[in-house]
């Protein structure tokens, strides 16, 4: 049986990025209190492994012990020496054409979990990401002036057929949003 703690470090694995205490605690279903106590029991299962629990006051996120620094330096600089692969180049390509993205507007547009190739290009300096201005919870994503550079434009509106495949990603974006406000799947 899926003990709490046990819940806590799937779903922050899955998650790949820290996680209101709120959102975690209603995705749980419990209150907060015994969130705090599941937290707790998780910390101390870690003792001692590879991955620790990182708390703020108002969110957690499960990350790589700092005594595992060492061999996850190494791990980077490997990703780091190779090419982009195609999941990073779409990933690259639906920031890019549809302006700054969420994680959740890249994963529908691909229709695939976009987490890896996410955080290849953040390691890479390729994108950044900062407050969404229409939802504070979460992350928008944006081109750095380092992938434009490395693209060989000036700005994200010098890309080949930007005008169309812009479109194109907004309507898709749009269609899923009005879906899920009515209650319905998106097609």
């Amino acid at each position: 049986m899926l003990t709490p703690p046990m819940a806590i470090e799937a779903i922050l694995f899955a998650a790949g990025e820290p996680l209101e205490k709120n959102r975690l605690a209603s995705l749980l279903q419990v209150k907060l209190e015994d969130l705090a106590v599941a937290l707790k029991a998780l910390t101390n299962q870690l003792e001692g492994r590879g991955l620790s629990l990182v708390e703020t006051d108002d969110a957690v996120e499960l990350r790589t012990n700092a005594a595992a620094s060492e061999i996850v330096k190494k791990l980077r600089e490997s990703e780091l020496s190779r090419d982009l692969g195609r999941a990073s180049l779409e990933t690259l390509a639906v920031i890019a054409y549809q302006g700054g993205a969420t994680r959740s507007e890249v994963d529908w547009v691909r229709g695939v979990n976009s987490s890896a190739s996410m955080r290849t290009l953040l390691l890479r300096g390729l994108i950044d990401g900062s407050e969404d201005p229409a939802d504070k919870r979460r992350v928008r994503y944006r081109l750095t002036t380092d992938a434009l550079a490395t693209l060989g434009v000036t700005s994200a509106t010098g890309l080949p057929r930007y005008e169309e495949l812009a479109r194109g990603a907004t309507s898709i974006i749009e269609a899923a949003e009005t879906a899920t406000r009515e209650g319905e799947a998106p097609e």
